[in-house]
């Protein structure tokens, strides 16, 4: 029998450069994962279950012909990760319903085709405190500030020196416990992308390169806390945390943001349906 694995690309150490085929496959991958989150923007509201949302991914996942990157992974179960309030990330989806008021991170990983597509958006749950909106919106903003960043030239630090000037500019920590990380026909290459960094500091960005910009800003204290399933990760001091995520290349001007939201749906918490 084949060991399908030797037929996967593996981690070499250094960043990958792609060409055209892998932005093809890579936008292929984005839109799809991203047609995901905008499926699920009606669906997240009070009385419903993120068992229920996450099963609702995996039928999606199913009827698109792709498969979820996340089933199998180091033993998880689920097709995403669904972080609520003060979960930072890696949430696990169970019996216990959202309640009005809840915010949501929810992150989902699809392969087509061989290639990944990394997304993650907020939801608000009803009607979310003002306190909880702004989180959002800024977590949102910073990590626009670090996407523009990227292009031939800068620098990865580039990336998080933006994304940490929003964050400190609006009373706000960014997580260091969590980075994003290169993709493309694996889930995670290199290189880590830290959100909390120095401008001027890192690899320079070249053409080619794939990866994910992700942060996680809290409304407290950037510490975090793994729970005892090994997954969750918790606000140390139990106040809010936020994160949006997207699937990046650069281009030879610029950046190509993979996981656009078809619908214009890139902040559910702001959809009225």
């Amino acid at each position: 029998m084949t060991d399908t694995n030797l037929l996967l690309p593996m981690r070499t150490g250094e960043i990958r450069i792609h060409d055209a085929e892998g932005f093809a496959g890579m936008r292929k991958a984005g839109r799809l994962v991203a047609e995901c989150l905008d499926m699920l923007v009606p669906e997240v509201k009070p009385g419903v279950t993120t068992e229920h949302l996450d099963n609702l991914i995996r039928e999606f996942v199913l009827d698109h012909g792709a498969t979820s990157a996340t089933i199998g992974y180091r033993g998880y179960r689920h097709a995403s990760c669904i972080s609520i309030n003060h979960v930072i990330c890696h949430g696990i989806p169970g019996p216990k319903p959202l309640k009005e008021g809840d915010i949501a991170n929810i992150d989902v990983t699809l392969i087509i085709d061989g290639w990944h597509g990394d997304h993650s958006r907020m939801y608000g749950v009803g009607e979310v405190k003002r306190k909880a909106e702004r989180l959002m919106d800024v977590t949102y903003e910073a990590m626009m500030a670090g996407i523009a960043q990227v292009k031939p030239g800068n620098r990865f630090g580039d990336i998080g020196g933006a994304i940490s000037e929003i964050a400190r500019k609006n009373r706000m920590s960014v997580v260091e416990d969590f980075c994003g990380h290169g993709l493309g026909q694996l889930f995670h290459d290199e290189p880590n992308v830290i959100h909390s960094a120095d401008y001027n500091t890192g690899p320079e960005l070249k053409p080619g390169m794939f990866f994910t910009i992700e942060p996680m800003l809290n409304l407290g204290r950037k510490d975090a806390n793994i729970l005892p399933d090994g997954w969750t990760a918790v606000t140390r001091d139990r106040q809010l945390s936020a994160q949006y995520e997207h699937s990046v290349g650069v281009t030879e001007d610029g950046v190509e943001i993979f996981t656009t939201s078809p619908k214009g749906w890139h902040q559910p918490h702001k959809v009225a349906l």
